[in-house]
């Protein structure tokens, strides 16, 4: 499995795809730091080859001008860990990649996670459910997040920011919401589908 992306490289990722449409050909790294408004091209240089490795991007040859994203269909998503209230995403030893319906996923970066624990029940997310989860800093009021805490501790809940206070939502009235300080909470990913296994 690849190294996660940083924040950097994410975000030259999330550019490419949501501005694929706005290239006439795929661009070269001088167009695609102008239209980032990057002065450094060698910096992203060393992002665009770091989405390489992590096969979201097609390798720079000579004969093929410009940075081309990969066909997403053509792989699965990888399934990256498994997550609970309250505590760390735990990695998967040998991860496989898990084939997800396209309409399951975001327009950015996604990935996997198992879903373990009952805390989002009365959302319909079981323990044993697989979420697919696009790759962001940000959400929006009422979404359910993957949450970091304190820089330690994962969560799925679904996510409330206030003036001063970030609120984590569980869907199980035997757990009670989480009150954070914006900077304790860290956005990792928004759920954008949901896969359950036949029992």
């Amino acid at each position: 499995m690849s190294a996660p992306l940083t924040r950097r490289q994410q975000a030259v990722y999330e550019f490419l795809v949501t501005h694929r449409e706005e290239f006439p050909h795929p661009p070269s790294l001088d167009e695609l730091a102008a239209a980032m408004g990057l002065s450094s091209r060698g910096s992203l240089h060393k992002h665009v080859r770091a989405l390489v490795q992590a096969a979201l991007v097609e390798p720079m040859e000579q004969r093929r001008r410009g940075i081309r994203l990969t066909a997403r269909e053509q792989a699965g998503l990888p399934l990256l860990g498994r997550i609970a209230a309250g505590r760390p995403i735990e990695a998967i030893p040998d991860a496989r990649a898990v084939e997800v319906p396209d309409f399951l996923r975001g327009r950015g970066r996604c990935y996997v996670l198992d879903v373990r624990g009952d805390s989002m029940r009365d959302e319909g997310i079981l323990d044993g459910d697989l979420v697919v989860v696009e790759a962001r800093s940000h959400a929006r009021n009422g979404e359910i997040v993957v949450a970091l805490i304190d820089g330690a501790e994962a969560t799925l809940k679904r996510i409330e920011q206030r003036p001063g206070e970030v609120i984590l939502h569980p869907a199980n009235p035997a757990f009670e919401p989480l009150r954070l300080r914006p900077e304790q909470v860290a956005v990792q990913g928004v759920v954008t589908g949901l896969m359950r296994a036949c029992r």
